[in-house]
């Protein structure tokens, strides 16, 4: 390696309001609805003076990004968390001039009603979790030049089948002390994204069953990999769902280790494990149509959220 002394330069930047805790209440009738969001604002433009020069007359404040996701969550907000996030993007896009390009991320956290005498609660929830709903929206560019992409997703969905898993015939090295197993604990912690090439018919009820396909595929399809299940997965989900150009999947192994208890003269049929958080294999995998259109900066993320 030599030493440089080309030009410095500014390189690629963005900025935004991260995290935003929006909790919208719907009371148009007794019984209210919840939504619960966590949304970011990341935007791109001509912002090189704020960097070189310390010039901020092109720069939105982040306070003002603030101040629109709350007020839209308001007056964009009666939609799918896509929708909102495509009505934001396109107002910093359309409304803002420096703005080229315009990412929202946002996370939905899921809330049940509470049971009284056997029936949900009408203002009154308990959250659920750790899965969490996630979307992503960029718009970039005006006029008849201007492009979109809406990824869905969830994060954090922790999933275990009990039996239906091997993993066998591995490659080996002087190091491998791992032993096949015809018979295994599959578990993992699963995120997934999806790029839609074509807004679905309801956004809702297309995210329920993407969800749904996948969950079921990991339940019904023996494994032989955790990478073929992620596979099996993904491809189920974009037969069922021709709207969809592609899917990213990432799952860390959650390892379940039979634990020894014939030491103590109780004998262990793959009953009992010792769960292992880390450390831990972790997949990723993209599934997508041969004919996917090109993704530009759909997975660009801003927070990591892509």
């Amino acid at each position: 390696m030599s030493e440089l002394s080309g030009k410095i330069v500014l390189g690629p930047h963005q900025y935004g309001k991260a995290e935003n805790r929006v909790v919208r209440i719907y009371r148009d009738t007794a019984r209210h609805r919840i939504r619960d969001l966590n949304v970011s604002s990341c935007l791109r433009g001509a912002f090189d003076a704020a960097h070189t020069v310390g010039d901020q007359g092109a720069v939105l404040p982040t306070d003002s990004q603030k101040q629109t996701i709350f007020t839209y969550a308001k007056t964009h907000g009666d939609g799918s968390v896509e929708e909102y996030g495509r009505a934001l993007a396109r107002h910093f896009v359309d409304d803002v001039e420096p703005v080229e390009s315009a990412r929202i991320e946002i996370e939905e956290f899921a809330w049940q009603r509470v049971p009284v005498d056997g029936v949900g609660h009408d203002h009154t929830w308990t959250r659920l979790g750790p899965e969490v709903r996630t979307a992503a929206v960029t718009v970039s560019g005006a006029g008849t030049a201007q492009r979109e992409w809406v990824i869905g997703g969830f994060k954090d969905l922790v999933i275990l089948k009990s039996t239906g898993s091997e993993f066998t015939g591995f490659l080996t090295d002087e190091f491998t002390v791992l032993q096949p197993a015809d018979d295994r604990v599959l578990a993992t912690s699963l995120t997934a994204r999806w790029r839609f090439a074509a807004d679905p018919a309801d956004w809702d009820a297309t995210y329920a069953g993407i969800r749904s396909t996948m969950i079921a595929t990991f339940a019904t399809r023996h494994s032989k990999a955790l990478q073929q299940t992620l596979f099996d997965m993904g491809s189920a989900a974009l037969e069922a769902h021709p709207c969809l150009a592609e899917i990213r999947l990432s799952a860390p192994n959650k390892h379940h280790w039979s634990f020894d208890i014939t030491r103590f003269g109780v004998e262990n049929n793959a009953e009992v494990f010792y769960a292992d958080d880390r450390p831990y294999g972790l997949i990723h995998a993209s599934v997508l149509r041969a004919d996917a259109p090109d993704p530009g900066t759909a997975w660009d993320p801003y927070t990591g959220l892509a």
